[in-house]
């Protein structure tokens, strides 16, 4: 395929492509955050392709300038039916910041890499323009924005907890989670003539109402009233409580509906839609993505988010690994929502023939590499179940974590002609293969991946996510214990040395999360000091919206038993935690050496600084 030739094959984003196609007039207009990738790892090129499949006339205004005369709002014109804003792939806040709130100098969704083409909080300042241009055409937000700030919750770049983003914005409905559901319903019946203001019982949507209306009728749905946005501002552990419904909710497959009030108003949360079946994701994936940035770009430079990911592949959506920190599963959801074999294999068909590709295709995987595929054995256990992680603090009995599947499709790939080869760049779990509670067939596939993952797809570096070494922590992680990543890597390195391999496990580890303190941090120093690790990928806690650990940040309990939780909040406490990592560096060496004295740790003084013999480090690590 010729880069920029047939502007028809993507989504018009100008009144010129518009009128290539012969429109005089719009169904829906969507602006995003992001530059314009038509490609299915790019949120606003999947809500433009679910519309446009639809049979709605839909185009796309992506990165407009919000500075100036606003033409890049007005351009297209009032759409018939509504807006859609999708703020990016990324939070906008996260793009934005770094952990220390520092201002970053660059945006990976942004030709060239360039800062600058978009708000703080896109889907505020986006629907505030159009409401402002058109104050009565309906917008709806999407997007992680909108999932992750559905409800009250916290904001750590400002400090404070904010109200619903549907209030602060205007907009006048949000679809939380994976959007192609929902979606399809809405322009369905907008299309047979429901009016937009009658959309009010559309599973995982949200909306504002009166606070003293009455909710729309649904005879199946149960309705939970969360604590009000004004006594979440008064106590910080209702807040915490309110957390605890939400998560609950958002892991079951037949949730309740949540109301919150703020104010005079009402925010109204719909359950979600049953997970994805295997044919309804197949066919978001079997859209007519281009699979390449729009032709506007030529000439502005690589988008850095899409050379990452122009050459991988997603099997699959959603996490059941639950993990305190992790965003995935409120906007994901925690059921696994795989493709089948054929859907896989016609996309890599497609990025065999796309520019530049050489045979190696850079991920097969998803949120967690090794999930392809899992559900319950007993499926009517799932439905009635509400745990937030199935593998945390053991993995469920009624799990199958049998990998045989996903070897097949590994297998086949690699056959594919024009293969050379194909790499895992996604993290794995490595408890589920290591469960030793696993059924004998299991635990065969467990060895039997490992060994595939190891010899097959590794590119001289595999990332996994211990986190933390202390199992203290990592109980507030919801993450398994350290000693299973002794496990992991003693059997990489086995297999590593029979194949003839000289590669590496590069673990990820996060300082300053609730939980931890500075002795925990030296801990971590030392036992990876003994794996002969100097640490790279690493973070500071960053607290984002609708996670345990964020909650547990701002109200200093744990909103599951109420009990408090220490947290490292100043910037020189957690500056001092993150030193940790970096001990291996000579600007570091006092100041570690000092803060073990504070804190009476003298013997680490000596594990970390001392000689030692290879006898002694292997024996530490044992």
């Amino acid at each position: 395929m010729d880069n920029y030739t047939d502007l028809s094959l993507w989504l018009p984003t100008s009144k010129k492509e518009v009128e290539l196609r012969g429109w005089d007039e719009l169904d829906v207009v969507l602006f995003s955050g992001d530059a314009y990738v038509d490609h299915p790892s790019f949120g606003a090129a999947v809500v433009g392709r679910v519309i446009e499949a639809a049979g709605f006339r839909v185009a796309v205004v992506p990165q407009p300038n919000w500075r100036d005369d606003l033409r890049d709002f007005k351009k297209l014109g009032r759409p018939r039916h509504f807006f859609a804003v999708s703020p990016g792939a990324m939070d906008s806040m996260v793009n934005h910041y770094t952990a220390n709130r520092r201002r970053r100098s660059d945006d990976a969704y942004t030709p060239g890499g360039k800062a600058g083409f978009r708000p703080d909080m896109p889907s505020i300042v986006y629907t505030q323009i159009l409401k402002q241009l058109f104050p009565d055409v309906p917008v709806v937000l999407g997007g992680i924005e909108a999932s992750l700030r559905r409800v009250t919750h916290y904001d750590y770049w400002q400090d404070r907890l904010r109200p619903s983003i549907l209030i602060e914005s205007g907009a006048d409905m949000l679809i939380y989670g994976m959007g192609e559901k929902p979606l399809t319903e809405i322009v369905t019946l907008l299309k047979r003539g429901v009016p937009f203001a009658s959309l009010k019982t559309v599973p995982q949507t949200a909306f504002v109402i009166g606070a003293d209306d009455e909710l729309p009728k649904n005879k199946n749905w149960n309705t939970i009233e969360l604590n009000s946005h004004d006594d979440c501002l008064r106590d910080k552990v209702l807040y915490a409580k309110n957390f605890k419904h939400v998560e609950e909710e958002s892991n079951k497959k037949h949730a309740a509906r949540l109301v919150q009030r703020c104010g005079d108003r009402k925010i109204v949360l719909n359950p979600q839609y049953l997970p994805m079946t295997e044919r309804e994701v197949d066919f978001s994936f079997d859209l007519p993505y281009t699979h390449l940035p729009h032709p506007r770009y030529k000439g502005k430079g690589d988008i850095p988010a899409y050379e990452m990911i122009k050459n991988s592949v997603c099997l699959h959506r959603g996490c059941f690994g639950g993990c305190s920190f992790c965003t995935i599963s409120a906007h994901q959801g925690k059921f696994i929502a795989s493709r089948s074999e054929k859907s896989v294999l016609r996309e890599i068909e497609k990025i065999k023939s796309l520019p530049g590709f050489k045979g190696y295709l850079s991920d097969l995987g998803g949120p967690s590499a090794n999930m392809y595929g899992m559900h319950g054995r007993d499926e009517s256990k799932c439905d009635i179940c509400a745990r937030p992680s199935c593998i945390f603090p053991k993995v469920c009995a009624n799990l199958n974590t049998d990998h045989s599947r996903l070897i097949a499709l590994y297998r086949k790939v690699d056959s594919l002609g024009g293969i050379k080869k194909s790499f895992i760049g996604s993290g794995v779990r490595y408890d589920m293969l290591l469960n030793d509670n696993a059924t004998p067939e299991e635990k065969k596939s467990h060895e039997e991946y490992i060994r595939e993952l190891v010899a097959r797809h590794v590119s001289g570096r595999l990332k996994v996510a211990p986190e933390h070494t202390s199992d203290a922590v990592l109980n507030v992680m919801r993450k398994p214990s350290f000693s299973l990543f002794g496990r992991f890597k003693r059997e990489f390195d086995r297999i590593n040395k029979q194949c003839g391999l000289n590669q590496q496990i590069i673990p990820y580890f996060i300082s300053s999360h609730p939980g931890c303190h500075e002795a925990d941090m030296a801990e971590l120093a030392c036992l990876t000091h003994d794996m002969d690790f100097q640490l790279e990928q690493v973070q500071d806690f960053t607290p984002t919206p609708m996670t345990v650990s964020t909650v547990i940040y701002y109200s200093g309990v744990h909103p599951y038993t109420l009990k408090p939780v220490f947290t490292a909040r100043t910037p020189d406490e957690k500056l001092r935690q993150r030193m940790f990592f970096f001990w291996y560096k000579p600007e570091y060496k006092q100041k570690i050496k000092d803060a073990l004295k504070r804190i009476n740790r003298f013997d680490l003084i000596e594990r970390l600084f001392g000689k030692k013999t290879d006898k002694n480090r292997k024996n530490n690590i044992k």
